[in-house]
């Protein structure tokens, strides 16, 4: 069964030639892409991420530094090859976030018990404060997603990517 040849308008307005001058967006023929799942899990993740990054902006955190405090108090202890490893960040770039947290008194890095040539990861008392309050900012972000895309189809879309 074909699909339909679906036109969509881009989120930001393009350069406005004389027959776009009377709308304020072209519209855009997506040809092979309107059939390509890479290309709207990738919109379906910017859409997400914008809206992310703008609910935990009162507090300061990125997406990747809301995970790293969400995994890290569900696992004190954890070592940085752990979690580098469970949320598929490079271990340089982890580091590098980890320092950062750090700084801000969020994290800590202490010698392991088990292996004095590895790190402990812990929140300090203030990143679970703030983590309290991202985890409110974070359920408000999904119930804006949820909707947006209806609980059925939020549902059935999250028990799809869990598999992967």
């Amino acid at each position: 069964m074909p699909v339909a040849k679906r036109m969509y308008r881009p989120a930001v307005p393009l350069r406005k030639t004389a027959a776009a001058r009377r709308t304020s967006y072209s519209v855009i023929d997506i040809d092979v892409l309107n059939n390509r799942l890479g290309y709207f899990v990738r919109r379906l993740q910017v859409w997400v991420f914008q809206d992310f990054i703008r609910r935990l902006s009162p507090i300061d955190i990125s997406p990747a530094q809301f995970s790293v405090l969400v995994v890290v108090n569900s696992n004190p202890g954890l070592s940085q090859s752990e979690l580098a490893a469970i949320l598929g960040i490079e271990r340089a770039r982890l580091v590098r976030l980890l320092h950062r947290l750090e700084q801000r008194g969020l994290t800590q890095r202490l010698p392991s018990s088990a292996d004095g040539r590895r790190h402990a990861l812990r929140l300090t008392s203030a990143g679970q404060k703030l983590l309290a309050r991202a985890k409110v900012l974070a359920a408000q972000h999904e119930a804006a997603l949820r909707a947006k895309i209806g609980a059925e189809r939020y549902r059935l879309l999250l028990d799809t990517l869990r598999e992967f």
